[in-house]
């Protein structure tokens, strides 16, 4: 069960979740997520400020709410989750997307202003790609070859540098060319949660590209040919693929499918989260309690799905509403 802090234990235990078959089988949301309900009362300005990866899902979740609220002004912000703990604690937003857990010094300084641990809700699944060109005939790779295609460490134990394709095993053309490597830059939390699940808390290499936002690194990976990057899958676009991973050398490479993530089989299955500041034993603020009771409604994950990520189950969305009361 998810804990509202620290999260650590949660991180990856996803085979909690297969616990759902029906929701495990097809990218349908679980018949069992209850409506959203519209209630009274509920209108004002609502900041967000955080994660890029949930910067499209925030939108598409903000413009639905205000469907139901039209007197609700929503404001998002998605520059990384390393944004968002300053801005709960600076009071300039009220919600926190994160791609990763909250790291205990951004717990501990939430706590010295409010006195108490902020909230944390998972909203919906990721299964985090790595992405080739389309034209790149890879189609698995295990997380120590990952780890030596972009780590200056290789701590994941692969006897060499990779540095070309031919590395791999690609023949033809592409054989010799150098691995272009694109990646985010250190506000993300996809740089973070990459840096210690894909890279076993080593070094990027120097030679990385890093860019701006998630659908910048796939646009890189779909102009060139040699490169690879990573990214959620709710950004995979038609020029690239997700390569299927192995968690080491000469195991079984699955795809970053619902149901692998489900299992725990897809190395880099991983909650997507919101925070919020929540005092014990008194209530939230309508507009905070509404909109994330939307999130976690059969509405809210329908959008997850339609944004190309992976919806909760019923009983783990169960779970998370309960952190409200």
């Amino acid at each position: 069960m998810l804990k509202s802090s620290p999260l650590a234990a949660v991180a990856l235990t996803l085979t909690l979740f297969v616990t759902n078959p029906a929701a495990a089988a097809t990218l349908e949301v679980d018949p069992n997520l209850p409506s959203y309900q519209k209630v009274q009362g509920v209108s004002g300005n609502l900041n967000s400020v955080g994660s890029d990866t949930l910067n499209n899902l925030m939108t598409f979740w903000a413009e639905s709410f205000r469907k139901h609220y039209p007197n609700v002004n929503i404001q998002i912000e998605g520059k990384g989750s390393s944004t968002a703990p300053p801005a709960l604690i600076e009071g300039t937003a009220q919600i926190g997307p994160m791609s990763r857990a909250m790291k205990n010094e951004e717990i501990e300084k939430f706590e010295s202003k409010y006195g108490f641990k902020p909230t944390t809700i998972g909203v919906a699944l990721d299964s985090l790609a790595v992405y080739i060109n389309k034209d790149n005939p890879v189609e698995q790779l295990s997380l120590p070859e990952v780890d030596a295609i972009f780590s200056k460490n290789r701590k994941g134990g692969y006897p060499r540098d990779i540095q070309t394709w031919g590395q791999v095993g690609v023949e033809g053309e592409l054989a010799g060319m150098p691995i272009s490597i694109y990646g985010r830059n250190s506000a993300s939390g996809t740089y973070g949660y990459f840096k210690k699940k894909a890279l076993f808390k080593g070094d990027y290499k120097d030679t990385v590209k890093e860019q701006p936002g998630s659908a910048s690194v796939v646009l890189a990976v779909t102009e060139d040919k040699a490169g690879i990057g990573y990214s959620g899958i709710g950004y995979k676009t038609s020029g690239v693929k997700a390569v299927a991973l192995s968690k080491s050398e000469g195991e079984t490479a699955y795809e970053p499918s619902y149901e692998n993530v489900l299992q725990g089989k897809y190395p880099l299955g991983r909650l997507l989260y919101i925070n919020i500041v929540k005092k014990p034993g008194e209530e939230l603020s309508p507009l905070v309690r509404e909109f994330v009771k939307f999130i976690l409604s059969k509405e809210g994950q329908e959008i997850v799905v339609k944004d190309g990520y992976l919806p909760l189950p019923a009983n783990i969305a169960q779970q998370q509403r309960a952190l409200l009361d």
